[in-house]
């Protein structure tokens, strides 16, 4: 779940509250301008004739550029994929976060479905839920059969795939009602988050949006503990579908690769350097970078068990370094082109997010090394997705890791000032999503 951070008060963009304004179209004729591609392709959106085109490839979300309060937007939407595809699927998020959830393609938001060819039941139906996703809360307003956080459409209105359907959003005081072709049928009340952004879903299906037309209402001043998070900024530097943007010599390929917004490594890279390489340069950013271990480990092997007030390893009655045996996992981020500034990701006990290079230089000060040693293991167990989160600026390295600082403002002596990015080799088999980088 992404964690949220409360946005200041005097962050927020509120509306004027004695009057709604005009309503205003959401899309240009010819670009997306206002709108931001979170962590997909550049093919996976485009415009023409103010018609947006998503090809559902990969799964992710595009999103507007400003967050909204109160507001009622409509909308037409109509599928294209082809009747050999059986279900065709994508979503409208309300009040949405800027980031996506960890682990996921997805935000924190209100989901308003956009779906056809799912054989609809008393428990579930194809298009025109409501329903909250990664962490957001509602109360339906009608309530689901078996008490799911869920609210199923009154009657199926949609029109037929090929077709038109137009969508009614009213979100106003954290409530939400959806009018389908001109009839209310769900929504939710008691919403949390009720200050976001708006952003439309790509999942596994071609789809087209146009009309986009929104109003804002009278704000009835939202508190900071009601907003999603709104950290702007940062771009993908993977774009889900293919290895643009990364340097590919022989023997990558097939062993490094992307498929549906993950970039996937078995380990098994041939190439003389197996890390794979960014190819641009980065000085001072903040990296966004979820990830998860597949597979099986690399055996069972000691490590020493480091104290975070040294950087050196604890030691047992006998004087010798205290070790513990752990199933063997291990990669790593390269900053700015050095491996001596690599970010660990590890099984160690002390956990991820270590910059072994530094810790080991025993000509630097103890305070230095010791300042590169996790304060503590924040790594979710093997197979679960983390996040890290790696700011340099200048020669200091903070790094959280699943919402906990465990490196914080450590000096890196000697760094270089600009390089590029490497995701290690180290025998590992893991996954990677959500690469976005926001530069300072």
């Amino acid at each position: 779940m992404l964690l949220r951070l409360a946005a200041p008060i005097a962050s927020l963009v509120l509306v004027s509250t004695t009057m709604a304004r005009e309503a205003v179209p959401l899309v240009s004729d010819k670009s997306l301008d206002g709108w931001v591609n979170v962590n997909t392709a550049e093919s996976t959106w485009s415009v023409k004739d103010g018609v947006i085109h998503c090809s559902g490839e990969p799964h992710g979300i595009l999103r507007t550029a400003k967050p909204y309060e109160n507001f009622i937007l409509e909308l037409e939407y109509r599928h294209t994929a082809p009747a050999s595809q059986k279900v065709a699927n994508a979503g409208i998020f309300l009040w949405a976060d800027a980031l996506p959830a960890v682990g996921s393609p997805f935000t924190s938001s209100i989901e308003v479905q956009v779906l056809d060819g799912l054989n609809e039941s008393d428990t579930l139906t194809s298009h025109g839920d409501v329903f909250p996703i990664f962490g957001a809360t509602m109360v339906p307003l009608h309530p689901h059969p078996k008490g799911w956080n869920r609210c199923l459409p009154s009657e199926n209105r949609a029109s037929p795939r090929g077709e038109w359907t137009h969508y009614k959003i009213t979100a106003n005081d954290g409530a939400l009602k959806l009018a389908v072709n001109g009839k209310e049928v769900s929504g939710g009340t008691q919403i949390t988050p009720r200050y976001g952004f708006i952003c439309l879903e790509s999942e596994g299906s071609t789809i087209e949006f146009r009309n986009l037309k929104l109003t804002e209402l009278p704000s009835t001043n939202v508190t900071a503990d009601e907003s999603a998070d709104l950290r702007q900024g940062f771009v993908p530097i993977f774009n889900g579908i293919d290895m643009t943007g990364w340097i590919m010599p022989d023997g990558h390929a097939g062993n490094w690769k992307a498929h549906n917004g993950v970039l996937q490594y078995d380990g098994q890279s041939t190439a003389a350097d197996k890390n794979l390489w960014s190819q641009k340069e980065y000085g001072d950013f903040t990296l966004i970078c979820d990830w998860r271990w597949t597979g099986e480990s690399q055996g069972k092997l000691p490590r020493p068990v480091l104290d975070p007030a040294t950087g050196a390893p604890k030691q047992d009655a006998s004087g010798q370094p205290l070790m513990q045996e752990v199933e063997e996992y291990d990669s790593g981020i390269y900053l700015r082109g050095s491996s001596k500034s690599q970010v660990n990701l590890w099984n160690w006990p002390c956990g991820s997010g270590e910059v072994y290079g530094y810790r080991t230089d025993a000509s630097l000060p103890q305070a230095i090394r010791a300042a590169v040693t996790p304060r503590e293991k924040a790594d979710r167990p093997i197979g679960e997705w983390n996040r890290f989160e790696i700011t340099i600026k200048g020669e200091h390295l903070t790094v959280i890791l699943n919402g906990k600082t465990v490196i914080d403002h450590a000096h890196l002596p000697g760094v270089p000032e600009r390089g590029p990015i490497a995701l290690q080799h180290h025998g590992s088999s893991l996954e990677f999503r959500n690469l976005m980088v926001k530069e300072h």
